[in-house]
């Protein structure tokens, strides 16, 4: 706080890497085209799983981001990281040079593999060269933190420097932590987001033995099909997506056009399971509460909820079931979209993406559709805004992520008045 009011912080640049557009306005571009960008995968064969269907970037080509001294340092996991940032960066109009670092700038960023998919990679050179064929700066690439490190040091940030990893709700608790640094005086901006790399056959084959994504076999832009009956599993994405979170009155003061305000945080445990979320949703409940207490609204004021909704089966109707507990009789008016069938499900990523899509939507009056909801699913009976979007003023989205491990987060944004 500062003179006994609390410090508010509002989002300012959006910078999406992801299969349907990379930049905000290509981004944006690709969710109002309500189709899918998820593809058969191309750049391993997956005739050994059940799994073949992924949100796969195919048109990024890392030279024209970073020059080749960078590019040697900067695995594809880092890239999405520093290349989304500059994106969100570039269009909040914020400054930034390593020669004149910037001590109130902070960057929390999220990750559920980190450089995963680089250190499998690796491995097979190691294997057939030993370490003569194994690139000289592996070890600084592979850990999650890389991040926010090169962030901060390609724009010469000084502030609070973090990088979490938990799991499907990294992206999330990324922007949430990004409120609590602005509320407490850490920082005046905080570069928030999420960024995932984990197309490679061994982590992707990892997934499919657990049998938690679909096994699709038809047209791949319906491979993702949240609150449908005929849901059989998650799709895996890659890509990233960065925020500007800034507090109020130092936006306001350089004139920065403003998406959304971010207004509420939590986080929780399921304590339960690995992958299954609690039967009766207790956990998710109460962060949903949390996350609208700490915004200072009641359930009726959400006009708009970014489901989690993973297209599973488990995870749509619990998720149904916790909204309705919530929301109570609210609930048959609420919108309820889940949009990864756009995406795919860039783990760590997706939080970040979903919080850029949510402060999108509020700034351009429009709900994203659920894609490929074809055959309903009498226990995911919500309106769930299907294939198609619709336009409306939005004041309050709540945004969820629940993830592997139990864990649950939810952020509140909110309208600015001009």
């Amino acid at each position: 706080m500062r003179n006994g009011t609390q410090r508010r912080a509002v989002i300012t640049g959006i910078g999406p890497i992801t299969c349907i557009g990379t930049g905000r306005e290509n981004f944006w571009r690709g969710i109002l085209a309500e189709k899918s960008g998820i593809s058969r995968v191309s750049t391993f064969d997956t005739t050994a799983f059940h799994a073949h269907c992924a949100g796969e970037i195919r048109d990024w080509v890392s030279e024209e981001h970073f020059p080749p001294h960078r590019l040697k340092r900067l695995d594809r996991y880092a890239q999405f990281s520093v290349a989304s940032a500059k994106m969100a960066l570039d269009d909040a109009g914020i400054t930034y040079s390593r020669e004149q670092p910037q001590h109130r700038i902070g960057v929390s960023f999220g990750t559920a593999l980190g450089g995963i998919s680089n250190a499998e990679d690796q491995h097979s050179h190691f294997l057939k060269k030993g370490t003569r064929g194994v690139n000289q700066t592996l070890a600084l690439q592979v850990f999650g933190g890389s991040a926010h490190s090169n962030i901060a040091i390609e724009f010469g940030f000084r502030g609070v420097g973090t990088t979490n990893s938990n799991s499907c709700a990294s992206g999330t608790v990324a922007v949430g932590e990004a409120l609590r640094y602005i509320r407490d005086d850490f920082a005046d901006v905080v570069i928030a987001g999420g960024a995932e790399s984990p197309l490679s056959p061994l982590t992707f084959g990892a997934f499919a033995l657990i049998k938690t994504m679909t096994q699709w076999t038809g047209d791949p832009s319906q491979a993702c099909r949240p609150f449908d009956q005929t849901r059989d599993g998650f799709v895996m994405g890659e890509g990233g997506a960065s925020l500007v979170i800034e507090e109020l009155q130092h936006a306001r003061a350089r004139g920065a056009h403003i998406y959304a305000e971010v207004l509420g945080y939590s986080l929780n445990n399921d304590a339960f399971h690995m992958t299954s979320p609690l039967p009766g949703g207790e956990s998710c409940i109460r962060a949903m509460h949390d996350a609208l207490a700490d915004a200072q609204l009641a359930p009726e004021q959400i006009d708009y909820v970014n489901a989690h909704a993973s297209s599973t089966q488990l995870n749509d109707s619990t998720e149904t079931m916790a909204l309705k507990q919530v929301f109570g009789d609210h609930a048959e008016r609420l919108a309820v979209s889940g949009t990864k069938p756009f995406t795919g499900h860039p783990l760590g990523a997706t939080g970040a993406m979903e919080a850029a899509i949510c402060a999108l939507a509020i700034d351009q009056r429009w709900i994203p559709p659920t894609l490929n909801r074809t055959n309903p699913d009498p226990t995911c009976d919500l309106d769930v805004v299907p294939n198609q979007g619709r336009a409306a003023d939005l004041n309050y989205v709540l945004s969820n992520s629940f993830g592997f491990g139990g864990i649950n987060s939810c952020i509140v944004l909110g309208r600015v008045a001009a």
